[in-house]
C-alpha cells in the first residue's frame, strides 16, 4: 500500500510538473516558476485538499533534486576557470555578499526575529541564482555579451561562497553558537576539510574516470560517475557538513576531468532535470499561502532589499574594478534575485529544526517575485544607463572615466 501511495504521489508530481513546463513555456515564462506553482497547487496549503498523500516521500526525491542541483553546479564550475576571473569578480561578488548578509541580518532584527531567524535570512538573501541567471541571458540571447561573462564570473565566486555560507549556517545551528570565535573554529575546520578533500579528490577522481571512459561505455561511466558523487555526499554528512557541499565539490572535482565532463554533463542531464523538476516543486509543497499573506509586509521589505542591494552594490562593484555605467548597471540588474541556494538554506534551517517556520515561505516567495521580475531588470538596463547618464553632471561622468582608464592602464 505504501508502495501505491509513492507512485500516486509521484504520479500526481510529474503530472503537473509536465503540464506546467509545456504552460509555461508556452508564456514564454521562467520554468521554475511553474514548477513552483505546480507545487502550490497540489500541495497540503491549497483547498480543498492535498493531492498528495505522504509529503515525506516528495522530500526525500527533493533531497536527491538538492544533490543533482548542486552536482550539476559544481560541474559547470572550474578551478581553472576561478583562476581565469581572476580579482575583480572576487571584489564584486565578496562586497555583495557582505553587505546583503548584513542587509538581511538587519531586516531580520528590525522585525524582531530570533537572532538565527535573522542570520538565516541574510544568508538566504546573499547568493543569487545560477540557473535563473543563466536561462534569462540564453533566452535573452545575450550570453556571448561582456557584461554576461562578467556575471558568469561573480556566479562562479558567488557558489563558492555559497557553500561555504551553507556550513558555516550548519555549524552554527548544530553548535547553537553565533559567537565570533565559533564562526571562526568552523571556518578553520571548513577550510582543512575542502583543502584535504580537493587535493586527493583531483589527485585520484580524473584518473578513475579516464580510467572508465577507456571501455566507452557510457552506462559504466554514468553508475562509476554516481556511485562517486553519492559515497562522497555520505562522507561529508558523515562528517556533519550538508548534502550540498559534497555535491557540489565531488562536481566541481569532475569537472576538472577536461575529456570526460562534457560527456558526464550530457549523461546527466536528464537526470538532472527530473529531480530538479521534483525539487522545485517539492518548494511549492511546503509555500503556505496564509503564511505569505500574514508576512507581505517582511516580503515586500525584503524582495526591495534584495533589488536595490544587489543592482547597487554590484553596479558599484563593477565601477570600482574599472567597468564603464552602462556594464555595470547592466551586471547589477542582471543579479538582482535569489534562487536555489536561497530555498536550500531556508531547508536547511526547517530540517535542523533552529529556523521559525514562516522563513521558508518568506524565501520562496521573495524568490518568485525577483525571478519574475529578472528579464524585465535586464531589459531596462540600457535605457536606465541612458536616463541616468542624461541626468548626471558632467564633472561626474568625467570622474568615472577618468578612473576607469586608470585601472584598465594598471591592469594592462
Amino acid at each position: 500500500m505504501h508502495s501505491l501511495d509513492f507512485i500516486q504521489d509521484l504520479a500526481v508530481l510529474m503530472l503537473a510538473a509536465g503540464f506546467i513546463s509545456i504552460l509555461f513555456h508556452r508564456l514564454n515564462q521562467p520554468v521554475v516558476l511553474g514548477y513552483i506553482l505546480a507545487g502550490i497547487i497540489i500541495g497540503p496549503h491549497t483547498p480543498p485538499f492535498s493531492f498528495i498523500s505522504n509529503q515525506e516521500n516528495i522530500q526525500t526525491l527533493a533531497q536527491l533534486g538538492v544533490v543533482f542541483l548542486m552536482f550539476s553546479l559544481g560541474l559547470e564550475f572550474s578551478f581553472r576557470d576561478l583562476q581565469k576571473v581572476g580579482a575583480a569578480v572576487s571584489v564584486i561578488a565578496i562586497g555583495e555578499i557582505i553587505v546583503m548578509l548584513w542587509l538581511g541580518y538587519e531586516i531580520g532584527k528590525a522585525f524582531h526575529w530570533r537572532m538565527v531567524d535573522a542570520l538565516f535570512l541574510g544568508g538566504i538573501l546573499a547568493i543569487s541564482s545560477t540557473t535563473i541567471i543563466v536561462k534569462a541571458l540564453k533566452e535573452l540571447d545575450l550570453e556571448k555579451k561582456d557584461f554576461s561573462q562578467l556575471i558568469y564570473g561573480i556566479l562562479i565566486v558567488e557558489d563558492l561562497l555559497g557553500i561555504a555560507i551553507i556550513a558555516v549556517l550548519s555549524g552554527i545551528a548544530k553548535s547553537g553558537s553565533v559567537g565570533f570565535n565559533d564562526v571562526l573554529l568552523t571556518m578553520g575546520k571548513l577550510i582543512l576539510f575542502l583543502i584535504i578533500t580537493t587535493l586527493i579528490g583531483l589527485y585520484t577522481i580524473p584518473k578513475i574516470l579516464r580510467y572508465v571512459a577507456v571501455f566507452h561505455s557510457r552506462e559504466t561511466l554514468l553508475i562509476t560517475m554516481l556511485s562517486l558523487c553519492f559515497g562522497f555526499c555520505l562522507l561529508v554528512i558523515k562528517m556533519e557538513y550538508s548534502i550540498a557541499l559534497g555535491a557540489f565539490l565531488i562536481g566541481a572535482i569532475m569537472a576538472e576531468s577536461r575529456h570526460e565532463v562534457k560527456i558526464i554533463r550530457q549523461l546527466t542531464a536528464p537526470v538532472r532535470d527530473m529531480f530538479s523538476a521534483i525539487f522545485f516543486v517539492s518548494v511549492g509543497l511546503l509555500l503556505d499561502p496564509a503564511v505569505v499573506m500574514e508576512h507581505t509586509l517582511a516580503i515586500i521589505v525584503i524582495t526591495i532589499a534584495v533589488v536595490l542591494g544587489k543592482v547597487i552594490t554590484c553596479s558599484l562593484g563593477s565601477l570600482l574594478v574599472g567597468k564603464d555605467g552602462k556594464t555595470s548597471l547592466r551586471v547589477g540588474m542582471g543579479m538582482a534575485q535569489i534562487g536555489e541556494f536561497s530555498f536550500i538554506i531556508a531547508g536547511l534551517g526547517l530540517t535542523l529544526n533552529v529556523t521559525s517556520s514562516f522563513i521558508y515561505p518568506i524565501a520562496v516567495a521573495v524568490s518568485v517575485m525577483t525571478t519574475f521580475l529578472t528579464p524585465y531588470f535586464i531589459r531596462s538596463a540600457d535605457p536606465l544607463a541612458n536616463c541616468i547618464a542624461k541626468k548626471l553632471p558632467r564633472s561626474t561622468i568625467s570622474f568615472f572615466e577618468k578612473y576607469r582608464d586608470r585601472i584598465q592602464h594598471k591592469v594592462k
